[in-house]
């Protein structure tokens, strides 16, 4: 039977099949690029980490000082999501010498380290990233080299020689593979000085094959500058824009063919025109054991939000080091492009670089941000560590069998010894890992880790917080017989004399505004809190759950104990899965363990009698055994178990100085010899923009360049040095 369709049924189904063909194309691409675009820069910032230190140069056996500043790249501001930064001290060998946790506060954290006293003459490395960065390793986190030097040990030391291929070179280093023989090539003229020049080559196969089409791209840092549909009429095609269209910074420019794929990309430099955020008014010269007012001053406009403004200030002797990375080169050519090392800008101010010289380098850059390979896919990667935003995450892997894989879809217990239970799950994923929320403060925990159901051949695998993703370094000669500048056997000697009389700039420990939450039993309010000391002593724990704890059972069974708990919603018929145990708050799978402790140790017993649920873990009655101590000690740790004393964040010292206001500590003989005069990691103007920073000098005789940076609560970021001289 042939069935005889309608012509508008006909044209009906055309319609929809030529929509078939073409439902891979949006019909709007520049809203289609924009949204893909917003979505991607939302659901996956970037962080930035900028490390302030008091110096870069130092003697072995010193105290460094930083101040960590977080920044959001998109909007440049202080972030004040992350509340942990991981610094780190690196080796030639990307070992870690020191590490520390520091508690960032609104997007600023003070810390210190005490370089070993051992350390070889050479040439090491700061580190710093937020867990969140930990995704993007090695390249998205902060890193300085600095010098350290070690008078007394003739050990060599192999440096550094570069930071391998942060960037590479050649002609096509977009991210994301251009097409073969796309036929249209982009070129960028930035070197006039209102308007940028855009000319797209295309030929006659392009512009038959997108329909005299090509869409226009412009982001700078994760905000949109332009996006545009552009018509093709003939082989060459310009676009002019005015500069002011652009945001200062690195602008990436795209082009995408009509099917919406990425064909060609460049990146320019705009320069930030903003007035000098901040001025500084001092002495220019001064006496030994001299107070000096350094008077800081806030451009107009600027006030509003002043006293928000965080500012870290250094005083230090003048060395050789001509320039040093400053917060405001940093946020442009930093880690999303990795411009600081192996290139010109290394040494140089980036205003000191001609247009050409920048234009250049950046014909060889990727962004580490921006990928639109992972922009224009169907779903957005899932990273494994998450914004430590509430709280930190201590992860760990659970692995069984002889090949130590991992363990999949168990239960992984958290408990912290205590009189009050705090419990925590964790439910291991397809690859055997788990993570822990611990709350954030500077108090050392006692942590007992533990699978839920033990198998033989299992173990606990806990990670460490930093990281050990690095980037490649090649390897030159030792240091050994590198020229020493004259002014560190001066700088050593100082050191020792320190250390012979005992001085030191390290002051009391800072206390971080953290609100600790109280902690609340688990299980709330227990259905009987049994406490010991309202009872006669009973010789064995049997008797205990005999005599006093109704509807509880710890019964001998052979050569071990089992502990039963009725169901009061079952007319009290025991349950058939064993309750949750627990000795000061620790799981305990071994009832042997319980019947063993002796009740003179005892203060309290609780009971759950029925079902308690802990979000997916269900307990079938639970038993906790608090005792005298506290603490877990009166019991033995299962092998299968981890007791991990473990700290969150390091505590903080703050810098102190001498202050000679006093006749008497003026004329002291004690030698002053402070090689780095003064720190202050958190200097607040007030409400008019005004600040006032005093300090005093020391018995040695050298320049002083003052280094102020930071950054306002609007982005703006400024560096400024001064020189002072002192004479005797």
């Amino acid at each position: 039977m042939i069935i005889k369709l309608k012509p508008s049924i006909l044209f009906l189904i055309h319609i929809l099949f030529l929509q078939g063909i073409c439902g891979q194309v949006p019909m709007n691409m520049t809203d289609y690029l924009s949204k893909k675009f917003l979505n991607y820069t939302t659901s996956v910032p970037r962080e930035e980490i900028y490390v302030h230190s008091d110096r870069d140069e130092y003697i072995s056996g010193e105290d460094l000082w930083f101040n960590i500043y977080l920044i959001d790249r998109k909007s440049l501001k202080p972030s004040s999501e992350s509340k942990i930064a991981y610094i780190e001290l690196l080796n030639s060998e990307n070992r870690p010498i020191v590490q520390k946790k520091i508690w960032l506060d609104g997007g600023f954290g003070p810390g210190q380290i005490v370089l070993p006293d051992t350390l070889s003459t050479g040439i090491y490395t700061i580190r710093a990233y937020t867990s969140w960065m930990k995704n993007f390793l090695p390249y998205n986190c902060f890193t300085k080299d600095i010098h350290i030097y070690n008078a007394f040990s003739f050990r060599a030391l192999k440096e550094k020689k570069n930071y391998g291929k942060i960037f590479t070179g050649g002609v096509n280093t977009n991210n994301f593979p251009l097409p073969a023989n796309t036929g249209l090539t982009l070129n960028v003229d930035n070197l006039k000085p209102d308007v940028l020049e855009i000319d797209v080559v295309t030929n006659q196969k392009y512009r038959t094959e997108n329909s005299n089409q090509f869409y226009l791209f412009i982001q700078t840092h994760g905000n949109i500058n332009r996006v545009s549909s552009e018509g093709i009429s003939d082989e060459y095609t310009k676009i002019v824009i005015p500069k002011k269209q652009l945001s200062a910074g690195i602008n990436q420019i795209t082009i995408f063919n009509s099917k919406g794929q990425p064909v060609d990309e460049r990146f320019i430099y705009t320069p930030d025109k903003v007035n000098p955020v901040i001025t500084i008014h001092s002495a220019d010269s001064s006496g030994l054991r001299n107070k000096i007012s350094l008077d800081l001053k806030f451009g107009s406009g600027l006030t509003t939000a002043a006293n928000s403004t965080n500012l870290s200030i250094s005083v230090a002797p003048v060395t050789n080091n001509h320039y040093t990375m400053d917060i405001n080169d940093y946020l442009v050519f930093g880690t999303e492009f990795g411009l600081f090392h192996g290139s010109e800008l290394k040494n140089q101010k980036d205003n000191k670089i001609t247009p050409e010289v920048i234009d250049s380098l950046l014909q060889t850059v990727k962004s580490n941000w921006i990928d639109w390979n992972v922009i224009l896919a169907d779903e957005l990667p899932v990273y494994k560590y998450q914004i430590e935003k509430d709280d930190h995450y201590l992860s760990g892997k659970l692995l069984t069998g002889n090949t130590k894989a991992g363990d999949s879809d168990k239960f992984v217990l958290l408990s912290p010894p205590g009189k009050i239970a705090v419990f925590q799950y964790a439910k291991t994923d397809k690859e055997g890992n788990f993570s822990f929320r611990i709350h954030i403060d500077e108090k050392v925990k006692e942590l007992i880790i533990q699978p839920d159901v033990v198998t033989k051949n299992q173990s606990l695998h806990i990670e460490s917080p930093f990281s050990d993703q690095y980037i490649k370094s090649d390897i030159s000669v030792d240091s050994s017989k590198k020229t020493i500048p004259d002014y560190i056997s001066s700088w050593s000697v100082n050191h020792q004399v320190r250390k012979i009389y005992g001085t030191s700039s390290v002051g009391d420990t800072l206390t971080p505004l953290i609100t600790i939450p109280r902690n609340k039993r688990f299980y709330g309010k227990p259905d009987i809190e049994l406490n010991m000391k309202d009872y006669i002593t009973l010789p064995v724990m049997q008797e205990v759950f005999f005599e006093l704890l109704a509807g509880v059972s710890l019964k001998s069974k052979k050569s071990s104990y089992e502990i039963t708990i009725a169901d009061p919603d079952n007319n009290n018929k025991p349950f058939d899965i064993p309750p949750g145990l627990f000795i000061d708050g620790v799981a305990v799978k071994d009832p042997s363990i319980i019947a063993g402790i002796d009740p003179e140790l005892v203060e309290k017993i609780d009971v759950i009698r029925g079902r308690y649920s802990v979000g997916d873990y269900l307990f079938y009655g639970l038993v906790n055994i608090i005792t005298k101590a506290g603490d877990f000690s009166n019991a033995t740790l299962p092998d299968y178990a981890i007791r991990l004393p473990y700290r969150v964040i390091d505590p903080v010292c703050s810098f102190k100085s001498p202050d000679y206001s006093s006749v008497e500590l003026k004329k002291s003989r004690i030698p002053d010899f402070r090689n780095t005069l003064y720190w202050n990691p958190s200097v607040k103007p007030d409400k008019e923009g005004v600040a006032r920073v005093e300090f005093w000098t020391s018995d040695f005789v050298s320049d002083l360049e003052v280094n102020i940076q930071g950054i306002t609560p609007e982005g703006k970021t400024f560096t400024i040095k001064k020189i002072i001289k002192v004479k005797r």
